[in-house]
């Protein structure tokens, strides 16, 4: 379901949640906090109307330490989100951009494609998809 778009296809990590629909203002927010190579699960609500990620973001990612970002919709400027070292997978990409209006949550937990995701639980992905580990199996 969801397609790989960044240019690296393996990365693993925290989670970190965030649930907002078509608007990108707390995704870029958190794309210039520390990532301390986690991975950022969005549920966009599966919207194919407008992108939450572009170039722009994902280098800002970079810069912070971001390893991925999974998004429940969708994603813009593929070709160069193709030359990131940043793990990107959605479920597709549109030229439109989002609305900048400050709306959405962090923290929340959230679903992927039917998969609970919380905050502190572990993303692991390849070229053959995802695999998230709830946080009290890590525990234990």
């Amino acid at each position: 379901m969801l397609r790989h778009f960044g240019g690296r296809r393996r990365f693993a990590g925290a989670v970190e949640t965030l649930e907002c629909f078509e608007d990108n203002s707390r995704l870029r927010e958190l794309m210039n906090t520390a990532g301390d190579g986690r991975v950022l699960v969005v549920d966009a609500g599966g919207s194919p109307r407008c992108a939450l990620l572009g170039d722009t973001i994902a280098k800002e990612a970079i810069a912070h330490g971001w390893i991925g970002i999974v998004i429940h919709g969708c994603v813009r400027d593929t070709a160069a989100l193709a030359t990131l070292g940043l793990g990107v997978m959605a479920l597709g990409s549109t030229p439109r951009r989002s609305a900048k209006n400050g709306e959405g949550r962090v923290g929340v937990p959230v679903e992927l494609a039917g998969v609970p995701c919380s905050a502190g639980d572990l993303l692991v992905a390849d070229e053959d998809g995802i695999v998230v580990i709830d946080a009290a199996s890590l525990e234990a």
